[in-house]
C-alpha cells in the first residue's frame, strides 16, 4: 500500500522544484506563458511575500473569484506557503451568493477578475460593498461584508478601493526570503488550507474544510492511477474553483513534477488546439466536455496522438462516450474517478490495467489507504457484495468538516469517521464499485424503485441520442413518474413515441419514461455538473401548465 505523505503544499513545491528545476511547470498556450519549476517557484514566493506584506496571517481566509487565470495557480501555492486558507468561489455566483460566501467564510481578502460571460464581477462587488468606491485599498469597512478588508483585481486597470495583482507582487519585494521561510515553517500538514463550497441542491452552500494532507495525498493517489510522471503534460480545462481543477489537476501535476497546461475557460476547439500544440499526454474533463470535443466539426483535423491517459469525472459517463474517448482520442489509459468535495475529492478510480468493461461500467475501486463500504441507507449495517446501498468512505481524505456548521458535519461524518456520501452504489467481489444514483434522485413509482442512471444508459444506446438525463416528477396515482430530457445528435429527428417504442421490451415497462422532452442543453453548474433538480423543476412546471 502506498505510503502517505505528511507534509505541506509549500514544502512539496520546494522539494519538486529542487528535483525538477528545468521541467516546464505551467504553460498557457494561448498566452505564450511558460514557467519552469524554478521560475514558477520564484513567482509563487514573490506572491506569498506580497500577501504577507499585506498583513495576511496563518489561518486567515482569502477568497478567489476567477476562471483559470495564471494568477489563480500562483495564489493556490502562495497561500499554502504562508498558511492562509484559499476559499474558492464558483464562477457562476451572483451578488447574493457572493455576499453569503464572503460573510459565512469570514474572508478578509478577495481576489477577482473583471467579468465572466457578460456578468461584471466588479459591479456586483461594488453593489454589495459601495464603500469600496470611497476607501483606500486595504481599508474597506463594509456594512454588508464586515470581514472583508482587501480586494485584489486581476487586470491592469485601476479601480477605486482595489489593489492590482501587480501591487501585491511589488509588495513582495519588501519581505525577506528568510521571513517567508520562517512563516512556512509554522504551517502544519493538518492545517486547513482550502475551503470549497458545495453547491448542494437544497439549503445554503456549505464550506468544506480541506487540509494539506487531505489534498496532497489524494492528488498523489489519483495521478498514480494514471501512471503520471515528470514527463507528462496535463491539459486542464476543468475549473480551478472545483476540486477536479485544483486538486486532481494543478496539485496532482505538481506532486510528480509534470507540466500543468490549463485553459482559462473551457472551449472544445481550444482544448483540441492546445492538446495538439503542446503535445499533451493527459486530458481531464467531465463527460459533457468530452462530448463537446468529440462532436466538434473540426475534430478530425487535429493530431491527438500524444494523448495517453486522463480522467473523466464529475458525473456519470455514458458508455458510448467512454468508448469514443478511447478509440477516437487515443486515450487508451483513461480513467474514471468518483468522489465528492468532502473527500478531497476522489474515493474510487479505475486503473490503467482495468478492463474496458470495468472502465465503462464502474467507477473503479478504492484508492490506496481509503476504506469504502456499502451500507443499508440510514444505518451502519454493511450489505452483501452486489447489493445496493449507500456508499460510505473513511480515511485520510475525509474533510475536517463544514466550516461553522457542526450539525451538518455530524450528519455527514458518523462517530466512527465514516463519510456518508448520499450516493447509491454496489460493490462486486473484487471491490469495483458501480454508482447507481443518489439517495434523493431515486424515483419510486408505485412502490417500484427506478434508478435514473440505469434508464439513461439504455436510452443512450439509441443512435439519435447525444445525451439524456432522467428525473422523477410527482404523480397523484403512482407517487412519481420518470421524465427524460433528451439532446439529439445534430441532424437527427426523434419523437417521444419512437423513443418509447425503442424501450418497449428492452427495459421494464415501469422504467419507460412517461414524459420525454427534447432540449438543446441542460442547466449546469460552472464545474460542468448537470443540475437535475432544475430539470425536475422544469418538468413539474410544464406538467402544471398542461393541467391548468
Amino acid at each position: 500500500m502506498a505510503e502517505l505523505m505528511n507534509t505541506t503544499i509549500g514544502n512539496l513545491l520546494d522539494g519538486i522544484t529542487a528535483q525538477y528545476p528545468d521541467n516546464e511547470a505551467l504553460v498557457y498556450h494561448d498566452r505564450g506563458l511558460r514557467y519552469s519549476y524554478r521560475e514558477f517557484h520564484s513567482v509563487v514566493s514573490q506572491a506569498a511575500k506580497g500577501l504577507m506584506k499585506l498583513g495576511l496571517q496563518r489561518g486567515e481566509h482569502i477568497a478567489i473569484w476567477a476562471t483559470n487565470y495564471p494568477e489563480w495557480v500562483v495564489a493556490q501555492f502562495a497561500t499554502a506557503k504562508i498558511g492562509s486558507v484559499l476559499v474558492t468561489v464558483n464562477t457562476s455566483y451572483r451578488a447574493h451568493e457572493l455576499e453569503y460566501l464572503l460573510r459565512q467564510s469570514e474572508s478578509t481578502t478577495l481576489i477577482l477578475m473583471e467579468e465572466f460571460k457578460g456578468a461584471s464581477y466588479l459591479e456586483m462587488l461594488y453593489d454589495i460593498a459601495p464603500e469600496l468606491r470611497e476607501c483606500a485599498p486595504g481599508q474597506l469597512q463594509s456594512a454588508r461584508l464586515p470581514f472583508l478588508k482587501n480586494v485584489i483585481f486581476l487586470g491592469a486597470e485601476k479601480h477605486p478601493g482595489l489593489f492590482n495583482w501587480s501591487d501585491i507582487m511589488e509588495l513582495g519585494r519588501d519581505v525577506a526570503d528568510d521571513d517567508l521561510l520562517a512563516r512556512q515553517a509554522t504551517t502544519e500538514p493538518d492545517d486547513v488550507i482550502n475551503m470549497q463550497y458545495t453547491s448542494g441542491t437544497t439549503g445554503f452552500p456549505k464550506g468544506v474544510m480541506l487540509t494539506h494532507n487531505n489534498l496532497i495525498n489524494n492528488s498523489r493517489n489519483v495521478v498514480s492511477c494514471l501512471n503520471l510522471t515528470s514527463v507528462d503534460r496535463v491539459c486542464i480545462p476543468v475549473p480551478f474553483f472545483h476540486c477536479f481543477g485544483c486538486s486532481m489537476g494543478t496539485l496532482g501535476a505538481v506532486t510528480v513534477g509534470a507540466t500543468m497546461v490549463p485553459l482559462v475557460a473551457y472551449n472544445p476547439l481550444e482544448v483540441l488546439e492546445t492538446v495538439q500544440a503542446e503535445r499533451c499526454t493527459a486530458l481531464y474533463g467531465v463527460p459533457t466536455m468530452f462530448i463537446g470535443e468529440l462532436n466538434h466539426p473540426d475534430f478530425n483535423k487535429f493530431d491527438l496522438t500524444s494523448l495517453r491517459t486522463g480522467i473523466m469525472a464529475g458525473s456519470p459517463c455514458p458508455i458510448e462516450v467512454m468508448k469514443a474517448v478511447v478509440d477516437k482520442m487515443g486515450m487508451a489509459e483513461v480513467t474514471i474517478a468518483y468522489g465528492q468535495t468532502e473527500s478531497s475529492p476522489v474515493i474510487t478510480q479505475t486503473r490503467s490495467d482495468s478492463t474496458i468493461e470495468q472502465r465503462v461500467s464502474t467507477v473503479g475501486y478504492a484508492l490506496p489507504n481509503v476504506e469504502v463500504r456499502i451500507v443499508l441507507p440510514g444505518t451502519s449495517e454493511e450489505v452483501p457484495r452486489g447489493v445496493q446501498g449507500e456508499l460510505c468512505t473513511r480515511g485520510y481524505h475525509v474533510m475536517k468538516g463544514y466550516y461553522k456548521n457542526p450539525g451538518a458535519t455530524a450528519a455527514t461524518i458518523d462517530e466512527e469517521g465514516w463519510l456518508h456520501t448520499g450516493d447509491l452504489a454496489t460493490m462486486d467481489e473484487v471491490g469495483y464499485v458501480k454508482v447507481t444514483g443518489r439517495l434523493k434522485d431515486m424515483i419510486i413509482r408505485g412502490g417500484e424503485n427506478i434508478y435514473p442512471r440505469e434508464v439513461e444508459e439504455f436510452l443512450y444506446t439509441h443512435p439519435a441520442v447525444l445525451d439524456v438525463q432522467v428525473v422523477g416528477v410527482p404523480d397523484e396515482r403512482l407517487g412519481e413518474e420518470a421524465a427524460a430530457f433528451v439532446i439529439l445528435k445534430e441532424g437527427s429527428t426523434l419523437t417521444p413515441e419512437e423513443l418509447r417504442a425503442f424501450c418497449d421490451g428492452q427495459i421494464s415497462r415501469f422504467k419507460i419514461p412517461r414524459y420525454i422532452e427534447f432540449v438543446d442543453a441542460y442547466p449546469m453548474t460552472a464545474s460542468g455538473k448537470i443540475q437535475k433538480f432544475k430539470l425536475r423543476e422544469q418538468a413539474i412546471e410544464k406538467l402544471e401548465q398542461k393541467q391548468a
